[in-house]
C-alpha cells in the first residue's frame, strides 16, 4: 500500500513522534511505501492531507489526538482512501468508538499491519466533516472558556471551565428539525451523537453507534446550578439520560438553530456559530487497522 503518516509531533507531550517513528518503521517492514507529513500548523496539515488523497494514497494514518484525526477526517470522508489512527493525545474518542488500543503505539501499528477494516458513519456539517459528538449550548460556552484559558492542562482545564461558566449560564432556546420535524425547546445543551463520546469518553450520547445511519440528539433540559452539577458526572458512564430532565431523540439529518451567540463545536473544534445543518452519511469513512470483529 501506499501510505502517508500525519503527525502532531507536541501531541502527548512529544510521544507522537516516537509512535509515528514505530508506525513508520513496522508499516515498511512490511512492505508498505510509507511517506511522512508534518505540517506547520493545522490549516498546513490539513492541506498535506488533501494533497495525499488526491495523490491517490491507499492509506491516511493520523498519528496524535482528536484534533489531528479531524484534519484527516476532512481529507478521508466520501473517498476511497482509508484512514488509520495512532492515538497519542488526551481525547482520542473516535480511536475510542473503534475500539483501538490506547497508550499502545506498537498494538495501533501492528493493526495497522494486519489490516482489518471497517466503514462507518460520518456526518457532514456544511464544508466539514465530523464524527463522534457535535455540542452547543452551554458545551459551546465552556469549551470557549476553555480556549481562552492557558492553564492548567488537559482534563482538568475542562472541568475549571464547566464551574465558572455555570455562574452566569442560562438555559437557551434552541430550534430542532429532526428529519424535517421542526421542534423549539429550552435547553442548557444540544448535543449531536455519531458516537457516543466526546471530551476524552464522557458519555454524553451513550446510545449513539458508529454505523447505524443515525444521530443520537441529546438535549439536557433546564436545570438549577446544583442540579446540573450533581447530573454532570453521570455523564462519564452515560447514565445521565435516564434524569426525566433529559430526551433523546434519533434523526439522520438535523438542522439546529438557537441564539447569535450560541457556538458549537465538533469532536472538539470550534465548527461555528448557528444554525448548522448536520447529515448523516452512512459508510462514508473507510477505517483501517481496527480490531477484527469490530
Amino acid at each position: 500500500m501506499r501510505v502517508s503518516l500525519v503527525v502532531n509531533p507536541t501531541s502527548g507531550r512529544g510521544r507522537a513522534a516516537a509512535a509515528a517513528d514505530l508506525a513508520q518503521a513496522r508499516l515498511s517492514a512490511a512492505g508498505h511505501d510509507v511517506r511522512r507529513l508534518q505540517g506547520t500548523s493545522g490549516p498546513d496539515a490539513e492541506r498535506l492531507c488533501h494533497e495525499a488523497v488526491a495523490d491517490g494514497v491507499d492509506v491516511l494514518v493520523a498519528v496524535g489526538g482528536d484534533g489531528m484525526v479531524h484534519l484527516a477526517l476532512q481529507a478521508c470522508a466520501g473517498t476511497s482512501t482509508a484512514l488509520g489512527i495512532v492515538p497519542t493525545g488526551t481525547g482520542n474518542d473516535l480511536a475510542r468508538a473503534l475500539s483501538l488500543p490506547l497508550g499502545d503505539p506498537g498494538a495501533s501499528a501492528d493493526l495497522l499491519v494486519a489490516g482489518s477494516r471497517r466503514q462507518v458513519d460520518a456526518v457532514r456539517c456544511g464544508d466539514r466533516w465530523w464524527a463522534c459528538v457535535l455540542g452547543t449550548g452551554f458545551d459551546g460556552a465552556v469549551n470557549d472558556r476553555a480556549n481562552r484559558m492557558h492553564w492548567p492542562r488537559g482534563r482538568r482545564r475542562y472541568d475549571i471551565a464547566v464551574v465558572a461558566e455555570l455562574r452566569s449560564y442560562r438555559p437557551t432556546r434552541f430550534v430542532l428539525e429532526l428529519d424535517g420535524v421542526r421542534s423549539e425547546v429550552d435547553a442548557m445543551l444540544v448535543a449531536l451523537g455519531n458516537a457516543p463520546s466526546y471530551g476524552g469518553g464522557m458519555k454524553v450520547c451513550p446510545g449513539a453507534r458508529i454505523d447505524d445511519g443515525l444521530l443520537d440528539v441529546v438535549v439536557v433540559g433546564p436545570l438549577s446550578r446544583r442540579r446540573f452539577l450533581w447530573l454532570f458526572p453521570r455523564v462519564f458512564k452515560g447514565t445521565h439520560v435516564s434524569d426525566a430532565s433529559v430526551t433523546v431523540h434519533r434523526a439522520r439529518e438535523v438542522r439546529l438553530d438557537g441564539p447569535p451567540t450560541a457556538t458549537a463545536y465538533a469532536d472538539g473544534e470550534r465548527i461555528g456559530g448557528l444554525p448548522l445543518l448536520s447529515t448523516v452519511v452512512p459508510g462514508a469513512l473507510r477505517v483501517i487497522g481496527v480490531p477484527a470483529g469490530t
